[in-house]
Formats: structure tokens, C-alpha cells, sequence
């Protein structure tokens, strides 16, 4: 019983830590991000890690991404352009891409 009760707290921080994630991926989906783009694929758009590596270690990469996911944007990724997201608040905008640089 003793090293049941030990994992409670383990198990607890492990929860409270993927949460975040959790959050950003439904925002990701509630924002119809999802339906061009994936975390680990190119599909209409580049994949989420694609985003993070091209943008790593850029320092106006959150302010950046954030203007374009808003108003959208053309010809860094090819010829299919994104478009504007008036739907996303600039803070939505920011937390979405915050998660999508953290992708590895």
C-alpha cells in the first residue's frame, strides 16, 4: 500500500505536466489549425516541428508567427498560402505558437 501511495504524487505532476499540451493541441484543433497542418507531417501546410526547427533560436519568431497565424501569409512554405484566422485572439495566437516552437 505504501508504494501505491508514493506513485500518487508522481502520477499527479505527470498529469498536471501534460496538460498544457493537451490544452494547446485542443486549442490547435478548435482553431481549425488541424486541418492543414499536423505535428510530425507536412500536409497542406508545413508539419509543427517543420515550423519549430525552421524558427529556432529566432528571437521575434513568437511575435513573427503569432502576426501571421492572425492575418496569414504567403511564399515561405511554397505557393498555397495561409490564410488570415480572425477567429484567434492574439492571445490564442501566441500560446499556439509558444506550443508549436516547443515541438522537437
Amino acid at each position: 500500500m505504501k508504494h501505491s501511495l508514493l506513485l500518487v504524487p508522481t502520477l499527479l505532476a505527470s498529469l498536471l505536466a501534460a496538460t498544457p499540451a493537451l490544452a494547446d493541441m485542443q486549442l490547435a484543433n478548435s482553431k481549425n489549425c488541424m486541418a492543414c497542418h499536423a505535428a510530425a507531417v507536412k500536409l497542406v501546410g508545413p508539419s509543427f516541428k517543420d515550423v519549430a526547427a525552421k524558427y529556432a533560436g529566432q528571437k521575434d519568431a513568437l511575435d513573427k508567427l503569432s502576426t501571421k497565424v492572425i492575418k496569414g501569409g504567403s511564399g515561405v512554405w511554397g505557393p498555397v498560402p495561409m490564410p488570415a484566422n480572425a477567429q484567434v485572439s492574439p492571445d490564442e495566437a501566441q500560446k499556439l505558437v509558444t506550443w508549436i516552437l516547443a515541438q522537437k
